[in-house]
């Protein structure tokens, strides 16, 4: 938290807004103790601290599209000061649940990765990777939610990041 106080510091004097991401917000595979209350009480310390913006992650895929409707309504709900966010890590056929979990929780940020490139190494599952950001794209084009995106930037971006990552 010390180390979270000093970087809320600078953004201030550098007039940036802080992104805490809680990392295995929505469990914990390493058996270390986990609950939803637990992570409350920690989006409760950050809250209290000032942080702006708060992002749940799932870090290594293990959330279910209920868990992560709750966990985010009840950060929204609890702490109507901060901005909820999800960075949420998925195989591909269970990715639009818990988009449309979180979205139907009233979260409005979401984080994701072209082709859903990258991951948590500790997942240990090649499949579970990072939320591809062209699927959350066609998610909220088909509700009519997404604004006007730069469609030849963003195929610009596709092809760089397929030349990068040529492995992936």
């Amino acid at each position: 938290m010390e180390t979270i106080s000093a970087i809320q510091e600078i953004c201030y004097l550098s007039s940036k807004r802080l992104v805490v991401y809680l990392s295995m917000a929505f469990g914990n595979p390493y058996g270390d103790k986990w609950s939803p209350e637990i992570a409350l009480n920690q989006i409760g310390r950050l809250a209290d601290m000032g942080v702006p913006v708060i992002s749940l992650a799932d870090t290594v895929g293990l959330a279910m599209p209920a868990q992560v409707h709750s966990l985010t309504k009840s950060l929204i709900d609890e702490f109507p000061a901060v901005e909820a966010g999800v960075h949420l890590h998925s195989r591909q056929e269970k990715s639009v649940e818990k988009i449309e979990a979180a979205y139907l929780a009233g979260c409005r940020r979401f984080d994701g990765a072209i082709n859903g490139i990258g991951g948590c190494p500790m997942a240990g599952d090649q499949l579970v990777g990072n939320m591809d950001s062209l699927l959350m794209i066609d998610y909220f084009r088909k509700k009519d939610l997404l604004p006007a995106l730069n469609d030849a930037a963003l195929q610009a971006s596709c092809k760089l990041a397929g030349e990068i990552f040529v492995n992936h």
